[in-house]
């Protein structure tokens, strides 16, 4: 059931398809349909799958579908070739896109994660842990040059570790592959989002030993973007995406840790309850969800400061705010 449970909890075994049932559609009126790609399956991304059962795309008139794309190249690609109307997704691909000679650019319009939300796990739990005991280890790292790569090597930095020199950073297995290496027996030390660590860890599998987000600091990690064509010509739509987004991070932030395990259920079939309650109050305790869908102009100067640390951004392109940011929809947004 192990691999399974990994499979489904990462949405690795398909790209699958929510949707609302009609009774929650909002009435009175046709529901505008919108085509959502989320870049990995993950409760990392609570507040959305909040937003999609508790109804509130659908009390603004919105009838969402939701594919998992298993990589940023992979949603961003999907909004270029416009199989998909709105991703979440990591910063660094607008800003890579942005930078590239595609004619059509998108922007981020909405935040929803803090920080990083990937755990440090150790294959052997350490009586105390120190970064130092990376050095010479081998650790699973994820995809070159996406963000959860660029979040741990920024980590190391900051603890004093060159990731050239100091680890063997492994970061050439497929995202649906990550599990079963693990699990077999490679790398003393590996980085995975929720529910999976806590998973692990109530397996005996291993030990979380460090937050990536608590170690480098806010710096808005996953967030919602669509292309200049969509945004134009549905101004209504990105709003009324905002306004659902912002209130369920508010519901998020007073659930009780139970309740949410209920409503998540649907998307992790197979994920034992436990595991569910432990990555949710794990995120809860990092702070990790943002309160409000805002992005301030700091963050996004922080994880650019990252990108060229990770010598993935030339330092004379970066990207100004106001051409990465469209920031009237989270000031809108009630």
């Amino acid at each position: 059931m192990l691999d399974r449970r990994r499979l489904l909890s990462t949405g690795a075994a398909a790209v699958g398809t929510l949707a609302f049932p009609p009774e929650m559609r909002a009435q009175g009126k046709a529901a505008v349909k919108v085509r959502y790609n989320e870049v990995v399956r993950s409760i990392l991304y609570t507040p959305a799958y909040v937003a999609l059962s508790k109804g509130f795309f659908a009390e603004r008139g919105l009838d969402v579908t939701m594919t998992t794309a298993q990589g940023g190249d992979k949603s961003m690609a999907a909004l270029l070739g416009n199989s998909a109307d709105i991703a979440l997704i990591g910063p660094e691909t607008a800003i890579y896109v942005l930078n590239s000679e595609s004619p059509t650019k998108a922007r981020i319009f909405c935040g929803l994660t803090t920080t990083d939300g990937f755990m440090l796990v150790a294959r052997e739990r350490p009586a105390k842990f120190e970064w130092s005991m990376l050095k010479g280890k081998d650790v699973l790292g994820f995809r070159p040059g996406s963000t959860p790569v660029l979040f741990l090597e920024a980590a190391l930095r900051l603890n004093g570790l060159d990731p050239e020199k100091d680890v063997n950073l492994h970061n050439n297995i497929a995202v649906p592959a990550r599990f079963g290496a693990w699990l077999s027996g490679q790398h003393q030390y590996g980085i995975f989002l929720e529910p999976d660590a806590a998973q692990l860890e109530l397996d005996g599998k291993a030990h979380v030993v460090a937050s990536i987000g608590q170690t480098v600091g806010p710096a808005d990690y996953t967030v919602f973007m669509a292309t200049d064509p969509y945004i134009r010509d549905n101004a209504a739509v990105v709003q009324s995406w905002t306004d659902a987004i912002y209130q369920a991070q508010k519901w998020t932030e007073g659930a009780p840790t139970a309740e949410i395990v209920k409503l998540l259920e649907p998307y992790f079939p197979g994920v034992a309850e436990a595991a569910m309650t432990a990555g949710i109050e794990r995120y809860r305790k990092l702070k990790i969800w943002k309160s409000s869908p805002a992005i301030a102009p700091a963050a996004m100067e922080k994880f650019q400061d990252i990108l060229v640390q990770g010598g993935v951004l030339d330092p004379a392109k970066r990207v100004k705010y106001q051409d990465l940011v469209v920031a009237d929809f989270a000031a809108k947004a009630k």
